[in-house]
């Protein structure tokens, strides 16, 4: 019997279910690996989770006490406009005058469901097909997404433990085409925990300014820093700037409120103003009661975040110590965030439970197969050969998962 004919391409039949620009969209690996340790957990195994970067304290009670309030309140039962509650841009303002001394107008904030969609807006606010974005590597897993789904192409530049994850103007400067529109710029860092200092800030938006390239700077970690490290916001530095660059933030990390989605991007007043048109068609207003919540953190007292920035600081210092304890592993002290990156190229090819994994990616497998501890590997931030492991999780949980994968790494040969 002859083999049946293809459909002709015009046809249903022929079309892709779903679009190449979805379909090319990788999960996100963090929540791919909370999720699977949430599932064995579930599943009654012992597992620890370092994959999620999550604190691990609750909301703030002042925060909780407000969005119960805005339950009641018919008000928010309603549309309000796109762009956010007038007075949360207001709040977002004058906290960022507060906190990072830059000074903006309210019409410049747009608040957004989450940080997330804060990125994706920012690149799809001012990338054509084909601009490129210069991304620092190690990266956050969804920006080279959110800059391909908006057309760009993330043109990625590396740092290594050598350098404590940080790049360098000359490094930026090798990869400039006259396609770059757009700079990435994250301190402190997710994964790395890297912070760029006062100096190297002000001479990579020198450098920006100077080829007239965007900068997109993502602040989000701007409270947890350590060591007396700072974390310098470009248009501050290089007021010059302000006019190409975009500022994107949130309340998930400071304020322990992941879960509530508020998040804000700050531009010039006509990006803001195009990023509020694609929202209005994209998702309307954040929810309500999460903007009532957002504004009462951003409008109270930082002494929560202080409490908590003094215990990631004690974890941290912890984390480090454990993963520096173990053979084959290299790991930077972090200054900022809650993560650190370390090495495990010295691991990688030697013979472990039977294998010789060649790849972070093996090498996490065996870790939660064997060890029962989820961590992500670097891949999934642009470096293959390291693990991102969060320090936002209980005291004995970190000792106790760094300890078993200590012991199991150990025997290494």
């Amino acid at each position: 019997m002859a083999a049946p004919e293809a459909p002709p391409v015009n046809t249903p039949a022929a079309r892709r279910r779903v679009s190449a620009r979805i379909g090319g969209i990788a999960e996100s690996a963090t929540l791919a690996v909370d999720a699977k340790a949430k599932a064995l957990k579930a599943a009654g195994r012992p597992v620890i989770g370092f994959g999620a970067g999550e604190p691990d304290f609750p909301t703030p009670d002042a925060i909780v006490e407000a969005a119960a309030a805005a339950t009641r309140d018919p008000r928010n039962h309603r549309y309000t406009p796109a762009a956010g509650l007038p007075e949360l841009r207001e709040a977002v303002a004058a906290k960022t005058a507060r906190d990072s001394g830059y000074q903006v107008q309210p019409s410049q904030v747009l608040i957004t469901n989450g940080g997330k969609q804060a990125v994706y807006q920012a690149f799809a606010t001012l990338l054509d097909p084909g601009d490129e974005v210069i991304m620092p590597a190690p990266y956050w897993t969804t920006y080279p997404e959110a800059i391909t789904l908006a057309g760009g192409v993330p043109v990625q530049v590396t740092a290594d433990e050598s350098t404590g994850y940080l790049v360098t103007v000359e490094q930026l400067e090798a990869a400039r085409t006259p396609r770059t529109k757009v700079l990435l710029f994250v301190s402190p860092s997710n994964p790395t925990g890297a912070v760029y200092d006062r100096e190297q800030t002000e001479a990579i938006g020198r450098w920006a300014l100077e080829h007239g390239i965007w900068v997109v700077t993502d602040e989000i970690y701007e409270h947890l820093v350590y060591d007396g490290a700072q974390a310098h916001s470009l248009p501050v530095l290089v007021p010059e700037l302000a006019d190409t660059t975009v500022v994107l933030n949130g309340v998930a990390k400071t304020y322990a409120m992941t879960g509530w989605r508020v998040g804000w991007m700050i531009s010039p007043a006509d990006v803001t103003k195009a990023a509020a048109n694609l929202q209005s068609h994209l998702s309307s207003n954040v929810c309500n009661v999460a903007q009532r919540a957002a504004l009462a953190a951003v409008s109270g007292p930082l002494d929560a975040v202080h409490e908590m920035r003094a215990a990631f600081d004690r974890r941290r210092k912890t984390m480090v110590e454990l993963l520096s304890a173990i053979p084959g592993v290299t790991c930077p002290t972090p200054q900022g965030a809650f993560y650190a990156y370390p090495s495990v190229k010295g691991i990688l090819g030697k013979e472990l439970r039977g294998q010789r994994p060649q790849t972070s990616v093996e090498l996490a497998a065996l870790v939660l197969e064997h060890a029962e501890v989820a961590v992500v590997p670097g891949e999934a931030f642009g470096t293959p050969g390291y693990f991102r492991l969060s320090y936002a999780l209980g005291d004995d949980d970190l000792v106790t998962g760094v300890n078993r994968m200590g012991d199991l790494l150990r025997e290494a040969k």
